[in-house]
């Protein structure tokens, strides 16, 4: 990942678009798979709405995500609303559930990923040739990773997920480790 290209295409007077990726990287211990989804809330030239970037294809996916931006030193909690019209969602709901029961895809990984137009696959582009500049599969903005905390809500319209980032969830420590005196000896000599 080289966040260079991205930053040096942002400061140009006419810099080409922010292309905005999702994944979805399921746990097999928990989901009963390690299925990764992969999809964007855009549109493309292609007939079928695929993105294809660093050689992986992205599918045309109505979703909504806001709250990735720090407010007053607090750890974003994005939201995540996806279209379930054809009940895709619902469908993935109920295969993990069957795995845990009632576990709504919580503790599944989110991942978003930014990159530029121009650093997108050639194949993205009539005659398999990008105008706009040349591929480049490792130009992209810092990755942001968040687990699923929680399914809001879901109904025959969306289904909406609150996103946590990792030492965010509940019950979890950083650095999971206790900091004991016999560790680290400078613990409780602090003197007033």
């Amino acid at each position: 990942m080289s966040t260079a290209p991205v930053f040096s295409e942002v400061q140009k007077i006419n810099p080409s678009a922010i292309i905005e990726l999702f994944t979805l990287q399921l746990d097999n211990s928990l989901h009963g798979a390690t299925t990764t989804y992969r999809f964007h809330s855009g549109s493309n030239l292609n007939a079928n709405g695929e993105i294809v970037w660093a050689g992986n294809a992205y599918q045309r996916f109505p979703i909504e995500a806001t709250g990735f931006a720090y407010q007053r030193g607090q750890i974003p909690r994005p939201k995540l609303i996806v279209s379930n019209a054809l009940g895709t969602i619902s469908a993935i709901l109920l295969t993990v559930n069957q795995t845990t029961t009632g576990n709504d895809l919580t503790g599944a990984t989110v991942t978003r990923i930014r990159t530029m137009a121009r650093f997108l696959d050639a194949v993205n582009f009539p005659g398999s040739s990008n105008p706009l500049g040349t591929p480049d599969p490792t130009a992209e903005f810092k990755r942001q990773i968040y687990v699923i905390d929680r399914k809001a809500a879901e109904n025959r319209e969306v289904v909406e997920f609150e996103l946590a980032g990792a030492i965010d969830m509940a019950g979890v420590r950083a650095p999971k480790r206790q900091c004991t005196r016999a560790l680290f000896p400078s613990i409780g000599t602090f003197t007033q």
